[in-house]
């Protein structure tokens, strides 16, 4: 990023700050994909709480933005086990800001698990969370009871422009891989797993580039959407699985379990829009199965009769490329710094809240004033 760049998005960061200060700055936790832009973000997120360590999505991390944080906020290891297991998440929150109030700032529903124990045992007080992601929305929603708020950005109309441009580079992603090994997208059938908003905008733009698309999902609200827009959709999930030359898996959740592996068309390609954890159940894959590097960033799965492509080890397939939505991904950063004052003023019930009509309005007024010239 050029110093001109940063110092406007610096400058923006600043009037939203300023816009959105809370009346008391809480501390603060923050899960975030830590890539090269981010840390002038993650310096926002430090005007408004006290910041006490950033927890990087382990795939998703450039070494240079992640030296540049820790010169004044400590790096942690993320992993789902960390937040798995009751005693470890305490402990964990205990080190890192024992009897304070605290915001935990998410991507991907990380708290989830153990949210009901930090609010019971943790010394201070979880004020809330904010979420950033429809995986991790699900995951706070599918919860019996909240045990406190939580803000939710994952649906936000100002995250629209963020889907359709990750959707865009999943399938430049894709595309890239399959150039690499001689193989291209027109003509290969495809199917997209999940027609959510980024599951839609790769529906799109594969059906752009000629590519056969059929649709899955499991709402069958979701299914007729898909239908209106012209794509076909699967009757019957095995049979459309056995068919693809491409399978998209863009659920957020299990798109394919162990046993669908076997039923993959030979030599074709699997891709995903977020980590393998979430998407993949590859440890359920049957025994006979060796893997072998195929091409930079492609796995070969063969056994007996059967092969097929993995790429990114079936992680983010975007993040090979930077995954980088240019400065709209600002727009959804500055709303989680308004979800931060919601939570510091402490007068919100235990369930799910968006950020207020008015707030969007004020933060696309503010970006637009930055990045509409």
């Amino acid at each position: 990023m050029e110093a001109s760049e940063r110092a406007r998005l610096d400058t923006y960061f600043g009037k939203i700050a300023r816009q959105f200060v809370p009346p008391e700055f809480p501390s603060a936790l923050l899960v975030t994909h830590l890539l090269p832009e981010r840390p002038a973000f993650v310096r926002a997120v430090g005007t408004v709480t006290n910041l006490r360590a950033v927890l990087p999505k382990p795939k998703s991390v450039d070494p240079a933005a992640r030296r540049e944080i820790e010169q004044t906020v400590p790096c942690d290891e993320l992993t789902r086990e960390l937040f798995a297991n009751p005693d470890t998440a305490v402990t964990y929150l205990e080190t890192r800001a024992a009897g304070e109030d605290v915001v935990l700032l998410d991507v991907g529903g990380y708290f989830a698990p153990v949210l009901q124990t930090m609010c019971d045992r943790f010394s201070g007080r979880v004020l809330g969370v904010v979420e950033d992601t429809e995986n991790g929305h699900k995951r706070y929603a599918d919860r019996d009871k909240l045990p406190c708020p939580v803000v939710s950005v994952a649906r936000s109309p100002l995250k629209d422009p963020e889907d359709f441009l990750v959707g865009q580079s999943v399938v430049f992603s894709t595309e890239a891989l399959l150039r690499g090994r001689g193989d291209i997208l027109h003509g290969r059938p495809a199917l997209v797993i999940g027609f959510g908003k980024l599951g839609s905008s790769i529906a799109r733009l594969l059906h752009a580039k000629g590519v056969h698309v059929t649709v899955y999902d499991i709402d069958p609200v979701r299914r007729a959407q898909a239908l209106s827009q012209g794509f076909g959709v699967a009757r019957d999930r095995e049979q459309a699985i056995a068919r693809a030359g491409l399978v998209l898996c863009a659920t957020g959740a299990l798109s394919l379990r162990g046993e669908d592996f076997p039923n993959l068309r030979n030599g074709s390609y699997v891709a995903t829009v977020t980590s393998s954890e979430d998407e993949l159940e590859l440890e359920g894959l049957p025994d006979g199965y060796t893997r072998n590097s195929s091409g930079e960033n492609v796995t070969r799965y063969s056994t007996t009769g059967h092969y097929f492509y993995l790429l990114n080890n079936g992680n983010a397939v975007n993040f090979l490329h930077g995954a980088s939505v240019g400065p709209f991904i600002f727009l959804v950063q500055a709303e989680i710094l308004a979800g931060v004052r919601m939570l510091a003023r402490r007068d919100l019930n235990a369930t799910i809240h968006e950020v207020p009509a008015e707030d969007r309005a004020t933060i696309a007024a503010t970006w637009l004033n930055y990045y509409n010239r």
